[in-house]
């Protein structure tokens, strides 16, 4: 089981940045970042391989956010640039079920870390 802490969440100005980390401890794994927003669904916003080599997103975040790990410290970064008030949420970092799997989807998820909340003021 893998065991994830997510920490960088708070509250900026739209247009402003912030930087999500999410320390993972057990076996490495393609690794993502999802957002819930008031509501029952959990979005996928991005995701990256267990290597680094591959990395996916949410269409509405393509150019302003950015996924990437350090796997010498077993951290994933969610670098949020150019917010929006439509990206407030909970974040929440995500390991993938299989090694060499992609977070996706939430059924592609194995563990969930407690989430990190992101305001986004206009």
């Amino acid at each position: 089981q893998v065991q994830l802490v997510e920490s960088g969440g708070g509250l900026v100005q739209a247009g402003g940045s912030l930087r999500l980390s999410c320390a993972a401890s057990g076996r490495r794994s393609g690794m993502g970042w999802f957002r819930q927003a008031p509501g029952p669904e959990r979005e996928f916003v991005a995701a990256i391989s267990w290597n680094g080599g591959s990395t996916y997103y949410k269409d509405s975040v393509k150019g302003r956010f950015t996924i990437s790990r350090d796997n010498a410290k077993n951290t994933v970064y969610l670098q949020m640039n150019n917010v929006k008030p439509d990206d407030t949420a909970v974040y929440y970092c995500a390991a993938s079920k299989q090694r060499l799997g992609l977070p996706t989807a939430p059924t592609l998820v194995g563990s969930w870390g407690q989430g990190t909340q992101v305001t986004v003021s206009s």
